[in-house]
């Protein structure tokens, strides 16, 4: 039988692969828009949120720079509130998740489903964040005095060099003395 008989009589051909391949790849194809979608459906999630925080951060005085606000497009989407705490979508990718990296691993500070839980989290943390600075550069500013009162040290080359002479003399008047005890 040729294969255009196998083919009229309805059984599998070579062309059946090819089809097969064909529709392989469009679902490959269909899945990876899925997957795109969802992270471009994450990426506008969390532009809702960056809106949201917009009044907060417009209060954050300019002179403090511990916050840097960005979304990130990875992977994982992210919007970063500073260097150690951003905020990401839960494993249903509908719950937003607000999480701190520890130097003990990773801390989810809030979790929710609504915005403006999400952001009175934020909230507290950027007030805490700018307490701790505060105190740091408190601590810093009372400490900076007592430095300042600290005795000017004197040159070490001189009392080395004093040292030296002494020594030399020492010697000197010893191989005397020894001389004088051998006459």
């Amino acid at each position: 039988m040729s294969e255009a008989q196998n083919t009229q009589a309805g059984e599998p051909g070579p062309i059946r692969l090819r089809d097969a391949l064909r529709r392989a790849r469009i679902e490959a194809a269909d899945r990876t828009g899925v997957v795109v979608d969802l992270r471009d459906a994450e990426v506008a999630r969390l532009e809702i949120m960056n809106e949201a925080l917009d009044p907060l951060f417009a209060q954050v005085p300019e002179q403090i720079d511990l916050f840097d606000r960005a979304i990130s497009q990875g992977e994982t989407p992210r919007l970063w509130i500073d260097v150690v705490a951003h905020v990401i979508m839960g494993r249903d990718k509908r719950a937003y998740r607000f999480v701190q990296d520890t130097r003990f691993g990773r801390t989810v500070i809030a979790e929710s489903h609504d915005v403006a839980a999400i952001v009175g989290a934020v909230t507290d943390y950027v007030a805490r964040r700018m307490i701790e600075r505060e105190h740091a550069l408190a601590a810093t500013s009372v400490a900076a005095p007592v430095a300042e009162k600290k005795p000017r040290r004197r040159g070490r080359f001189w009392p080395f060099a004093l040292g030296f002479i002494l020594g030399a003399l020492a010697l000197f008047a010893l191989a005397f003395y020894a001389s004088l005890q051998n006459i």
